[in-house]
């Protein structure tokens, strides 16, 4: 079975490898990224990047981390702070965190919490629905009130079962 062997021809062949003095340089001119490629060795002409390009992407997430960052400094510079025991106690789904695991607790909470979280997502279908209604034409409205009509149906049956009264 035959090997394969690298043999340089010259030594002045190329390794493969740039010397740091081959890299190309970076600079901003006036907001814009300019590649300066070392013209002794590579006589290649500026590789220009606009950076304006890249502005709204930069505002936006600053505006997001300005969103999730400002409210918090701001209730915690301004907000009074008075905590009592009551304040700093433990507090989960309507009974204390802290019990027996074996206490009896309301389950009508847990079946309230999941029917709002159901019939909300059904009702976020009305909205892409509402825009695109005109492209839709007669079967995308047909096809919604058919939806709608379950929909009505559903929250019925739930109201006469009696699951969304809380005594």
């Amino acid at each position: 079975m035959a090997k394969a062997v690298r043999v340089r021809v010259s030594p002045s062949a190329p390794t493969g490898k740039r010397p740091a003095r081959d890299l190309p340089k970076l600079a901003f001119y006036r907001g814009i990224l300019v590649c300066f490629a070392n013209h002794s060795t590579n006589p290649r002409p500026p590789v220009i990047v606009n950076l304006e390009n890249y502005f709204p992407v930069l505002l936006f997430i600053l505006v997001g981390i300005g969103v999730g960052v400002v409210p918090q400094v701001l209730g915690r510079v301004l907000a009074p702070y008075k905590p009592d025991a009551q304040k700093l106690s433990p507090y989960e789904c309507g009974f204390e965190a802290f019990e027996d695991a074996r206490m009896k607790f309301d389950v009508r909470y847990y079946l309230i919490a999941i029917l709002f979280i159901l019939f909300d997502l059904e009702t976020a279908f009305f909205f892409p629905w509402g825009v695109a209604m005109r492209d839709l034409g007669w079967q995308g409205f047909v096809t919604m009130m058919v939806f709608i009509a379950e929909f009505v149906v559903g929250f019925w049956y739930i109201w006469k079962k009696g699951a969304l009264d809380w005594e």
